[in-house]
């Protein structure tokens, strides 16, 4: 049993409590709407892209930086300050009064990319320093998560005029507990010339707000530069944080968009990211100020790692890169060819042979093979602006010629009318009420059945429907995604937006993954996608649902086959987004042997409200729970409670009819609205 159906059949227990508040699940409710939906779940059908549901990481609300990349310490090269010096150290702090040791920056490091060193002077000896010795310390992203018995690798450069006694230390938050320590003694000739030091830190206890200090009792000059320390233990030994990963492999993603967004793009250009900057050995990457985000990220998690998590995960990777347009300047047409020849050679990086240029990169840094890149998006929302249709066909045209089996994703929409310039995929984003996008199931009904697929690349309800993570917003969305289901003849890929938060540093509200240095939950929209981890590659099965709540009811149904025990499937997914409990019939056709139901189990996600939010102090407030279902038949009669979202598992293998998924009621007097044709 894998650990999510563990944690399901735990939480069981929990929902023989939970149903007891309501009437009954299978009995019809008095004064509830009636409904029918009848199934054709014999074979056929459509068949719904493998790419169709993803993620899409971007570098905003320290998501990367203090977050999915586990490198514990920030601006560990002493470069977020700038080229020039005096430089900004932060976070670094000082350890000692100015009486005992001084501390400036100076351009001596041995990086060319990333000439800033810090240079520190210590002016005391032995027992003339203060308790503890003196020196620096970095307390990391709002703290280091540090747990006893776990081990840590600080990798760290050194110079000195003189010989060094260096402890390297995890402490507590104000440093009066030590919780691993480790001594760096070398002579003057050792450190002479910058020394690269690695050592293994076994913490004795827990912080989860920790810092790295280093400290020192003897008197003269010390360099240090490029100070990492990361724990041992991530994700493939990749350098992320694990459970974090896992949290984005439970979604099954096909597909995976980087590294934005805005951050693409820059507010201006001499900020937005640059590929070639975050490849290579991490000590010679520069890293960059997010302009549009407004932090310094040091690029650990580059290019590179990237494709790398793409592939770990298995998922495509997406690759937006930058058209020489930011928010705030732009390349004209006539100049952009720079630009084009920079993701020629990304692509090369990806997928050239080890023996060409940057294939060579690639494989040097320790991946021979290429990776599977098959999509590159040009641009960020920048289908308004002056140069955007002049530069993005310079971009097409070297495509086609130097990659034609790329897929070209175009910022322009094209749901509506059709695109003036060539692509193979057009960009839609949509951020809005909950109403609204529950309306949107419809969105691409009408849409053209020729010419470039969508990819709705970022959709999440925002506003005052959304708080920092609602189920009132989740469950638009799930209405909206069953629109995209449905439609998947017109639609490549669809992903939320934006996808983690570091809860110190919320620059955008809400998120599907929330966390800070040691813990970690999923908002309703996350676990609301969990129930579409199977669509992509299914087959979408013909039904009819009969009502008169078209404006509230919707509904979709697919045939899937599980990796897990080799079974097949058939999903059925119903929203009912309206204030109305609704006595739904269901009835199967063109499905045989299906006598013995003998097994059967349905899921609930529920709550006492619609805003009702998970938080780090109540994160299971709103999850689903797994329970067993004894009703289960090829007609079945259920009751849809006001505001609720259903799916059910039929196993097509066997007599056994499993029923599963049933994200269920909240009660709410307030009734929310929508336009369903």
């Amino acid at each position: 049993m894998d650990s999510r159906n563990l944690h399901l059949r735990i939480l069981f227990y929990a929902f023989i409590g939970i149903c007891s508040s309501y009437s009954s699940f299978v009995v019809g409710e008095a004064n509830a709407q009636p409904a029918h939906l009848i199934v054709n779940a014999s074979q056929g059908g459509l068949k719904i892209p493998e790419t169709l549901f993803g993620v899409f990481f971007e570098e905003i609300n320290h998501a990367g930086a203090g977050g999915l990349w586990a490198e514990l310490v920030s601006n560990r090269g002493f470069e977020a300050g700038g080229q020039n010096i005096p430089s900004n150290i932060d976070p670094w702090s000082v350890i000692g009064d100015e009486s005992s040791v001084t501390i400036s920056t100076d351009r001596s490091s041995l990086f060319e990319r990333n000439k800033i060193a810090l240079r520190m002077d210590v002016l005391c000896e032995n027992k003339g320093c203060p308790a503890g010795g003196v020196g620096i310390y970095n307390p990391g992203y709002w703290g280091m998560n540090i747990e006893n018995g776990k081990t840590y690798k600080v990798i760290l450069y050194i110079k000195s005029l003189d010989s060094v006694d260096i402890s390297v230390s995890l402490a507590s938050t104000n440093g009066s507990q030590i919780l691993a320590t480790s001594n760096i003694i070398a002579s003057s000739s050792e450190v002479s010339n910058w020394k690269k030091v690695e050592l293994q830190l076994e913490a004795k206890g827990t912080d989860h707000y920790a810092r790295l200090q280093l400290t020192t009792t003897k008197k003269g000059v010390i360099w240090f530069d490029q100070v990492s320390a990361m724990p041992v233990d991530t994700y493939k030994g990749r350098g992320f944080r694990k459970e974090l990963v896992q949290m984005l492999a439970n979604l099954k993603p096909r597909f995976i968009r980087f590294p934005g967004g805005c951050f693409v793009e820059g507010e201006w250009l001499r900020n937005a990211f640059r590929w070639k900057e975050s490849v290579g050995p991490w000590e010679e990457r520069p890293g960059h100020f997010g302009d549009v985000w407004m932090y310094w990220t040091d690029d650990g998690l580059g290019y590179f790692e990237f494709l790398q998590l793409a592939e770990d995960l298995g998922s495509l990777p997406v690759w937006v890169i930058n058209n020489g347009i930011s928010h705030q300047d732009q390349v004209s047409t006539s100049s952009i060819l720079p630009f084009v020849q920079e993701m020629l050679e990304s692509i090369e990086f990806a997928r050239g042979d080890a023996n060409t240029k940057w294939g060579s990169v690639r494989a040097a840094m320790g991946h021979p093979e290429p990776f599977n890149l098959k999509y590159v998006a040009i641009g960020n929302e920048d289908c308004g602006k002056k140069n955007y249709r002049g530069n993005y066909l310079k971009f097409y045209d070297a495509l086609r010629k130097s990659y034609p089996d790329i897929k070209v994703i175009s910022n322009c929409d094209g749901s509506s009318q059709k695109l003036d310039h060539p692509a193979d995929i057009y960009d839609f984003h949509i951020y809005t009420s909950a109403s609204r996008i529950f309306s949107m199931t419809h969105q691409f009904d009408r849409t053209s059945r020729t010419g470039p697929k969508a990819f709705v690349s970022e959709y999440a309800v925002t506003g005052n429907d959304a708080g920092m993570g609602s189920f009132l917003a989740a469950l638009g969305e799930a209405g909206f995604l069953i629109g995209l289901e449905k439609n998947s003849d017109v639609i490549e890929m669809a992903s939320y937006a934006p996808l983690f938060v570091n809860d110190n540093d919320r620059r955008w509200k809400p998120d599907a993954i929330v966390f800070n240095s040691w813990n970690q939950y999923g908002t309703p929209s996350y676990w609301m996608q969990q129930f579409f981890a199977e669509s992509s590659g299914a087959t979408l099965l013909n039904h009819v649902l009969q009502s008169n709540l078209s404006s509230s009811l919707v509904a979709s149904t697919i045939k899937w086959k599980s990796s897990e025990d080799n079974s097949n499937y058939i999903r059925i997914k119903i929203v009912n987004f309206g204030s109305d409990a609704v006595n739904l019939k269901i009835s199967l056709d063109g499905l045989t042997n299906s006598k013995d139901f003998t097994g059967s189990t349905k899921t609930i996600l529920t709550s006492k409200n619609l805003m009702d939010e998970n938080s780090f102090t109540e994160p299971n407030k709103v999850i689903p729970v797994q329970s067993l279902f004894e009703n289960a038949g090829e007609e079945m009669d259920v009751v849809l409670p006001p505001h609720s979202f259903s799916s059910f598992d039929l196993l097509t293998k066997s007599n056994n009819l499993l029923i599963s998924s049933v994200v269920d009621p909240i009660y709410s007097s307030s009734a929310a609205t929508a336009q369903d044709n």
